[in-house]
Order: structure tokens, then C-alpha cells, then sequence
């Protein structure tokens, strides 16, 4: 009875509509998905995902098939999340892609970020969660382990496979493990 469904939203064959979930208009959801007393805006498209209580979906978000959003995810407008992604307490700023087999938990997105394929946040030290922020159109390459706390500036970049355990300032490539600022050669004649 605490479920809302905007006008011309589709809901797939064993999909489950729990608590007071909000859905907006033009939505397709499921089929095989479960939503738990989350708020999922326009134009939305789950596919076979579990989204837990409190998720916040925008308008027009893509995700699926088999993600899971948990407790204190918020993906802005415009978010795609490949398959088999994880989002925990973390804001994914509009237009943020994030590729499949990848974990965000405790993080800070900022908007127009590339997430690489098996891109980690590594939040949590056996005692304590920490932060990670990534600012503005970063480009994060494919099996990135991410250390917090760490801070990543607008424009940064990390190279496929780095393990980032210092912040990164804005515009820096970073490479390697642990990884470190790439230094490009000059041509010498």
C-alpha cells in the first residue's frame, strides 16, 4: 500500500515493490528486480537489481542487470551502472559511468566521472570507514584499487591497475602500484 508508480511505467514479470517506494514516470523496471523503500525518479530503466532501502534514483539512470545499491546510495541524472555493481553510501554525481564489476562505497562523485571495469573504493582499514572524493571529468581506468581516504582532482586520471594511496591533484595521471604521477619524456633530436 506505501508503493507509488508514475504514469506509463512498466514493471517486469517477478519484480517486488516493498515499503514506500517511489517510482516516477516512463520507468521500466525489472523484470527480477527488488526495490525496498527507495525513491527512483523519470525515465529510469532497472533491469534485474536490488536497490535497499533509502537508494535515491534521478531521473533518466540506468542500471542493471545484477546491481545492488545499498543503504545511502544516490545516483544523480544521467548515472549508468554496468553489470554487477555495487553502490554503498556514496553520491554518484549526473553523468557519472560506472563499468561493470565495480564497488563505490563511501565515496563522492563528481560529475561526468568514468568508473573503469573492477574500480574499488577500499573504505574500510578493518577499524574504521574512510572517504573517498573524486572530483570532475575523471577518467578512472579499469581495476583501480582506491585507497581511503583518498582525493582525486577534476581532470585526474589513473592508469589500469593502480592502486591510489595519495591524492591525486587536479590534471595528474597517476600509474603503478603504488601509484605515482605518469612523467612523460621529451623528444630529443
Amino acid at each position: 500500500p506505501g508503493v507509488s508508480i508514475g504514469k506509463d511505467t512498466v514493471i517486469y514479470p517477478n519484480t517486488f515493490l516493498r515499503g514506500n517506494t517511489v517510482i516516477g514516470e516512463g520507468c521500466q523496471i525489472g523484470p527480477n528486480s527488488i526495490l525496498e523503500s527507495c525513491q527512483v525518479g523519470k525515465g529510469c530503466r532497472i533491469l534485474a537489481s536490488v536497490l535497499d532501502a533509502g537508494s535515491v534514483l534521478e531521473d533518466d539512470v540506468e542500471m542493471g542487470p545484477f546491481c545492488h545499491l545499498r543503504k545511502g546510495a544516490h545516483l544523480a541524472r544521467h548515472v549508468h551502472m554496468g553489470n554487477f555493481g555495487e553502490v554503498k553510501n556514496s553520491y554518484l554525481a549526473e553523468g557519472v559511468k560506472m563499468g561493470h564489476f565495480s564497488y563505490i562505497g563511501d565515496a563522492r562523485i563528481g560529475e561526468n566521472v568514468n568508473i573503469g571495469a573492477g574500480t574499488i573504493t577500499c573504505n574500510y582499514d578493518g577499524e574504521k570507514k574512510h572517504k573517498t572524493e573524486i572530483g570532475n571529468d575523471v577518467f578512472i581506468g579499469s581495476d583501480t584499487m582506491l585507497v581511503a581516504p583518498v582525493k582525486l582532482g577534476d581532470h585526474s586520471r589513473t592508469g589500469a591497475g593502480a592502486v591510489v594511496t595519495h591524492d591525486v591533484p587536479d590534471g595528474t595521471t597517476v600509474v603503478g602500484v603504488p601509484a605515482r604521477p605518469l612523467i612523460k619524456k621529451e623528444n630529443s633530436e
